[in-house]
């Protein structure tokens, strides 16, 4: 790949991913929650999503799914299903007087596998990369190397974004954690995420 090319999708990159996705709000609201380490093993579970998401549309599941309807429809049912079950989870999240410790409520374990579910439960993604990879693509060079860079850099700006909302989220934290403010906080990303399984029981590739 070309340096000429690579700016050119690096600059795709991040038109994408600084658009808040589940993911993102995911990140975010365990930032509020549990504090930045917390936030950050869900990062590390939304990214491994990520880089198995990637890897499958590159190796043609993206191209079985759509040659078969009904797999594509029970994974995306299944996705929907479950950020709408996240969506109410976090819906009904207590809302205390006071400040709960950074590592009140959950474990690394269930903070990284919420983050790989998050992740792994949007199969739109796999449509995607099939149909935006290709075109940065040089047929002339080895595709290997350009694919691994194409990754790389995917989750590099991914990281950034996801630091960069963490981050913010925890600026709020002591604002949001708090009585009326925590409430409304819990309804508004409860809403997103299911709002974000409906979108995806929406879409047709």
């Amino acid at each position: 790949m070309t340096l000429e090319t690579w700016w050119l999708y690096l600059g795709a990159v991040v038109l994408i991913s600084c658009t808040p996705g589940p993911n993102v709000l995911y990140v975010t609201t365990r930032s509020i929650r549990f504090g930045l380490g917390s936030a950050f093993i869900g990062v590390a579970g939304c990214l491994t999503a990520l880089v198995l998401m990637l890897t499958g549309s590159v190796a043609g599941l993206s191209a079985l799914l759509l040659a078969l309807p009904g797999a594509f429809d029970v994974l995306k049912i299944a996705g929907a299903a479950y950020l709408v079950y996240l969506g109410i989870q976090v819906w009904r999240e207590p809302v205390a007087a006071e400040t709960p410790p950074p590592s009140t409520g959950t474990s690394g374990v269930a903070l990284f596998r919420d983050g790989f579910l998050v992740g792994i439960s949007n199969p739109k993604l796999l449509v995607f990369a099939a149909a935006f990879f290709p075109q940065f693509i040089d047929p002339a060079r080895a595709w290997g190397p350009q694919f691994a860079l194409m990754v790389a850099t995917f989750l590099g700006v991914e990281l950034f974004f996801y630091s960069v909302y963490a981050l913010t989220g925890r600026k709020l934290a002591d604002r949001l954690m708090h009585g009326i403010w925590r409430r409304w906080l819990n309804r508004i990303s409860g809403a997103v995420f299911m709002g974000f399984g409906v979108a995806l029981l929406r879409f047709k590739p």
